[in-house]
């Protein structure tokens, strides 16, 4: 059984980065399994009329409809989710078994509060879809990290944000992942697909989050040896560099890693690798002034100077 994460109201809710490697891990991990193609299959997300509940609505019946449109987004059409509702710790879980069948319950505070609902499904549901893939990293916290990334990656993760409140004495997040990295996440399917998510927020604070998250996705793509690093950043690349050039320099030693991900290797010639800024699968090209750069694993064409 896998737990849907913490985050009911009034819990204490982190902020910042702390997952940001496993995050970028997770991005990597969903391009290799699924491949590029099959990730550009999913350049819509769910819309919010998909997941909106009516006044009048019946619960249940709402909540097997919003159930339906996941399965759809995803692509799941031998899969049939029974959804109940119970007290519990966790916002829902779900039961992995062989299927078609599988057993979805959410907290009981989800009655009252019906425009969540599409957050915890999304989860639930991208559980199902992994467990198909085969897909999951080692321990619980890791894999749920896994899960908020390919939700929100894939699509239907901004209700996961858009889910977070703070306000006075109540707040609220649903998921592993910080505000700001689910923010983080959706930029970086912002710039993937082209998508703007930012007029589906109703929280004010979803909105600072992805905001925060977007800075941080660009910085990504403002790091050496990338073309658009800054001033500072280029500086301090050219005297590592110089440092790799040393003829005092052992060639079969480790390379450093600076913090922002690049390392030369080998002398003659000499190399440079650096996390994708798209996909953080590494790439390694020749150092010798600018050149274009193509990633294998996401196609994403780099202006370099190196």
């Amino acid at each position: 059984m896998t737990a849907g994460g913490p985050g009911g109201p009034g819990s204490e809710i982190v902020h910042g980065f702390p997952h940001l490697e496993t995050v970028r891990s997770a991005v990597t991990a969903l391009f290799k399994r699924l491949s590029y193609d099959t990730v550009a299959t999913f350049p819509a997300s769910v819309l919010p009329a998909e997941v909106a509940f009516g006044d009048e609505e019946d619960l249940h019946l709402g909540v097997q409809r919003v159930a339906r449109a996941m399965v759809r987004h995803l692509r799941l059409p031998d899969a049939r989710m029974i959804v109940a509702f119970r007290d519990m710790r966790h916002a829902a879980n779900v039961e992995l078994a062989a299927g078609p069948e599988y057993f979805i319950e959410l907290n009981a505070r989800f009655k009252n509060h019906r425009k969540d609902i599409g957050a915890a499904l999304a989860h639930e549901v991208m559980h199902v879809y992994l467990h198909r893939l085969e897909l999951s990293f080692p321990g619980t916290r890791d894999n749920e990290i896994l899960t908020d990334t390919a939700t929100t990656y894939l699509g239907a993760g901004w209700l996961l944000l858009d889910a977070y409140r703070e306000n006075g004495p109540f707040s609220q997040k649903l998921g592993y992942l910080t505000p700001e990295e689910f923010g983080y996440v959706l930029a970086k399917r912002a710039l993937f697909f082209g998508e703007d998510p930012a007029p589906w927020f109703t929280s004010p604070q979803a909105y600072d989050a992805y905001r925060a998250g977007l800075a941080r996705a660009r910085r990504d793509e403002q790091q050496p040896p990338l073309a658009a690093a800054g001033w500072a950043g280029r500086r301090r690349y050219a005297r590592d560099r110089r440092a790799a050039l040393s003829p005092r320099r052992d060639p079969l030693a480790a390379p450093a890693t600076p913090d922002d991900g690049y390392a030369f290797e080998g002398r003659a010639p000499l190399r440079v690798s650096f996390p994708c800024p798209t996909c953080h699968q590494r790439i390694r090209v020749p150092v010798r002034g600018r050149l274009r750069a193509r990633c294998g694993l996401c196609r994403t064409v780099l202006d370099c100077d190196t």
